[in-house]
């Protein structure tokens, strides 16, 4: 015997599903609820600013609060698998990485997010630029001091991070892979501690990001900056060369930068306001000055060029991190 719904259930079922076909203008007006922004950082840092920034002026633009979630911890694992998993209205955004999109699907064994299909592209927004750098009254004074140094006595020279699989971590992996050196990781949980007791010399070298590492090299203060991790010199370090002029590396570039993502099924017209509109707060001015003001280096693109660049950099990073052996499980 079939199952047949009663009239009344069956006109609603109906008009349930054609209104999930209507676009979205002939829906509700979008959005109909304050945003959640999850961040998968603790508050204070430069992933929160950016999205705190960046978050008041969407919530201007789109006429509701934007609330930032911010859920640190496991490698930003915590925080991807909430915005994996959020109901996929446009009101769940999150600042994804290139640890949460490149790096964790080859650092750890099982994830309960797929990067690739959980998650949709709405833009990119910035990087934190990379320098290498040694403590204040190391011997090393440029590339070839260090690789020297390397070679004559392999393992022996330390290095911080602010953790394994971090990209700190993973750029001086990458430089010591290129000039075939090695050297001794000294892994730290989180930035602050390694950026201590590299100022107090307990270790020789260290991948900076300038967020939180800029003042002290500016100023050349607990320590020096002999590299810089990108394709250009730095504005604001600019007589350090680069890491292809140092060590001789052509096209060398590393950087931890960020993108917002919203789950997998947002609908298109959702996405497409969502990049119109953080391409319009990246434009912003008093957004601008804020965010270069700790650092960050801001970056324009939108779904095709994030996807771009995270094909890019999966062709590079997961091989190395693989062919080291490097996990987190």
């Amino acid at each position: 015997m079939k199952n047949v719904l009663p009239l009344g259930r069956r006109r609603l079922a109906l008009g349930a599903l054609a209104a999930g076909m209507l676009p979205l203008a002939a829906r509700a007006a979008w959005p109909e609820a304050p945003i959640k922004w999850i961040v998968a950082y603790p508050a204070g840092g430069g992933t929160d600013t950016l999205a705190r920034v960046l978050g008041a002026a969407l919530s201007r633009a789109l006429g509701q609060p934007v609330v930032i979630d911010n859920r640190p911890g496991a490698a930003t694992n915590i925080g991807a698998d909430a915005a994996a998993h959020a109901a996929p209205d446009g009101l769940t955004l999150f600042s994804a990485d290139n640890g949460t999109l490149v790096f964790n699907p080859a650092l750890f064994s099982k994830l309960s997010y797929n990067p690739e299909k959980d998650f949709r592209p709405v833009g990119l927004m910035a990087r934190f630029p990379l320098v290498l750098a040694v403590k204040q009254d190391s011997a090393i004074r440029d590339g070839a001091g260090l690789v020297e140094a390397a070679r004559r006595a392999p393992g022996a020279i330390d290095y911080g991070s602010p953790g394994v699989g971090s990209p700190h971590h993973l750029t001086m992996e990458r430089l010591a892979r290129e000039t075939k050196i090695q050297l001794n990781h000294i892994p730290y949980r989180g930035m602050a501690p390694a950026m201590n007791d590299l100022l107090a010399g307990r270790f020789e070298a260290a991948v900076l990001d300038i967020p939180s590492g800029g003042e002290y090299l500016k100023a050349g203060r607990g320590a020096r900056a002999i590299a810089v991790c990108g394709t250009t010199r730095h504005p604001e370090l600019p007589e350090i060369p680069t890491v292809e002029e140092a060590f001789g590396l052509r096209g060398f570039q590393a950087a931890a930068w960020q993108g917002l993502v919203v789950p997998a099924r947002t609908p298109d017209a959702v996405v497409q306001r969502l990049t119109a509109e953080l391409a319009r707060a990246l434009a912003d001015q008093a957004a601008r000055a804020r965010l270069q003001s700790i650092g960050l280096e801001l970056l324009e693109g939108g779904p095709e060029e994030f996807r771009a660049l995270l094909a890019a950099e999966r062709e590079i990073w997961v091989p190395l991190i693989r062919s080291l052996g490097i996990t987190l499980d």
